[in-house]
């Protein structure tokens, strides 16, 4: 289905409804297995800082179907990777924790992305959602959990790793949002 960018009159609820219909569309879908063929290739690529820290980019291919699949296809796709993902690369025992970070991930930046204006502004703040809820709550939670760590020593020690990478991470996902952009507008042509 293609869509343009909603202007700002059009209410959150239309976003959301048209974001169901993306669940109907085999052009969405294949969008979104690609993508997820991505993220899994990304993860491999993961470079392990400690044993409880890592640095991944395949957020990025997570916010591209958030962008152009919308959230509920997202946090579909956020189930499907965190399964394979586990399968191609164990990293501890399985914990259902982790499926439903990648679901709500996959959400949250279809909420943030899906058919809106591509704006500095709205990448930061996205980001920084993303890094509090996720890096700093949901993680360090999982962390404890299932090994036991100090709460707070698995916040800190994020904090140094999130702030060093907050930048770079926004410049990645400006380029490969502004790609998806672009594909999107030719695909519209």
């Amino acid at each position: 289905m293609n869509h343009p960018t909603l202007s700002a009159g059009q209410t959150t609820a239309r976003l959301r409804v048209d974001a169901v219909r993306e669940l109907h569309s085999p052009h969405t879908l294949a969008v979104a297995a690609i993508l997820s063929a991505l993220n899994l290739v990304l993860n491999q690529f993961t470079i392990p800082v400690s044993q409880l820290l890592e640095v991944g980019f395949d957020f990025l291919a997570v916010a591209a179907i958030g962008y152009l699949c919308g959230p509920w296809v997202a946090g579909l796709s956020g189930i499907v990777t965190d399964l394979l993902g586990y399968i191609l690369r164990p990293n501890g025992p399985y914990f259902p924790g982790w499926t439903l970070s990648a679901v709500l991930v996959g959400i949250l930046y279809g909420l943030w992305l899906y058919r809106r204006p591509l704006k500095l502004w709205r990448i930061i703040l996205c980001k920084l959602n993303m890094v509090l809820l996720f890096n700093f709550l949901l993680t360090p939670l999982w962390l404890h959990i299932t090994y036991g760590q100090s709460f707070v020593v698995l916040s800190s020690l994020r904090l140094v790793k999130n702030v060093i990478k907050f930048p770079l991470d926004i410049l990645l996902l400006v380029l490969v949002l502004k790609t998806c952009e672009r594909v999107r507008q030719q695909r519209r042509a």
